[in-house]
């Protein structure tokens, strides 16, 4: 099989959660773990995850994911602490990256990073390389609770079309965090503040117009229809994306900027800024149903999500030529057949490397020889045939 623009064909793990060391090799097909629940099988996705920028999909402390209970063993990193190594299949050519929690930082969350075994500027560097995009059970509650969720969700895709967006958002709240501090313990000094908040309008109107411009193009993707999931009405609301509906870059940032002016004395009180994109939600829709996300059903709400992130995959292979990696833990068990099937027949068009994991190895029957099929029993990998 040819390889796509961007698959691990092989991954290594050592000291990482359950797993003492492991190694898969795999090729650009989706890849399919199945096994007993605690079996390690979500912790595979969270290590091909931490091949992006970021936390990893469970947002986890770097001290959080180090197996406990080994004596301290040599890695890449040249000492204790966990590792992940993995050579990846891109468009550009193969790329080999390691990456781990610094075994010298003590008690630090230093994360190290190595590119084709040379030190990496930092994590962001792995974007110029990597796309990952992740369904989580935890993540079937996203239209129920806080807006927070949605927003990480959202910039994760927009990443995949724009990694300097992390910049962006990384600069926009830096010098969010110290207007706040000056407004809260002093000295105030209007000139700083000033330039802190033209930085805060600069770079959040930039944010606010990435995360308006995806959420345009996913409805517009998404309404082409997946099979049985439903199409979804996609929008950001808040102040600011209200303040940028149908006005250039530059008027907007300066409206902004004027109202952290003159908010300065209500912002004080309330403890940090009460406008910016920060404060924006990711206003999901069944356009069918005329209905908002949240009022749907656990499963429409999970077809709903899942009907995103195939339309995110779609948009990225027309417009970049790649398709980024899916994360898709236990996605299908609650399934029925027929989305299923769509959904087994959606990665394989769009050419995803998609990572699946599951108790019932049946349910993924039906992809067969399209897929690489892993079984994991107490962490340990065995590829099985079908």
């Amino acid at each position: 099989m040819s390889l796509p623009s961007l698959a691990v064909t092989r991954l290594t793990v050592t000291r990482f959660r359950s797993y003492a060391s492991a190694r898969l090799e795999c090729d650009a097909r989706p890849v399919v773990l199945t096994g007993e629940n605690g079996a390690g099988k979500t912790n595979i996705l969270e290590a091909v995850s931490f091949l992006a920028p970021g936390r990893g999909m469970r947002r986890a402390k770097l001290s959080e994911v180090e197996r406990v209970g080994d004596s301290a063993a040599a890695d890449w990193t040249g000492g204790p602490g966990w590792a992940i190594a993995a050579s990846v299949a891109t468009a550009a050519g193969p790329v080999e990256i390691g990456t781990g929690r610094d075994p010298g930082a003590g008690e630090s969350e230093r994360r190290l990073v190595q590119i084709d075994g040379r030190p990496a500027r930092g994590q962001i560097a792995l974007a110029d390389h990597i796309c990952v995009v992740w369904l989580t059970p935890q993540m079937d509650r996203l239209f129920l609770e806080g807006s927070a969720g949605r927003r990480r969700f959202l910039d994760r895709l927009v990443f995949g079309f724009d990694p300097g967006h992390a910049g962006r958002l990384t600069k926009y709240e830096n010098a969010m965090r110290e207007r706040s501090r000056i407004l809260r313990d002093g000295p105030v000094d209007p000139a700083w503040l000033g330039t802190l908040e033209g930085q805060m309008a600069e770079m959040g109107v930039a944010v606010a117009a990435a995360r308006a411009d995806m959420a345009r193009r996913l409805e517009v993707a998404a309404a082409q229809g997946v099979g049985p999931f439903p199409a979804p009405g996609i929008a950001m609301t808040g102040a600011i994306d209200a303040l940028l509906a149908g006005r250039p870059a530059l008027e907007a940032e300066e409206a902004f900027r004027r109202a952290l002016a003159e908010g300065r004395r209500v912002d004080a009180v309330a403890g940090g800024a009460t406008i910016g994109p920060h404060r924006s939600d990711l206003s999901v829709t069944h356009r069918a149903k005329d209905m908002p996300a949240e009022l749907g059903s656990t499963g429409e709400q999970k077809a709903l999500l899942i009907a995103i992130v195939l339309a995110n995959a779609r948009l990225m292979r027309a417009e970049t030529g790649k398709a980024p990696l899916l994360l898709l833990d236990e996605v299908a068990a609650h399934l029925d057949e027929g989305r299923r099937l769509a959904l087994f027949d959606e990665i394989l068009a769009t050419g995803s490397q998609a990572w699946m994991t599951g108790t019932d190895a049946a349910i993924f029957r039906p992809l067969g020889a399209s897929a690489t099929h892993v079984t994991v029993a107490q962490s340990r990998l065995c590829h099985a045939e079908f």
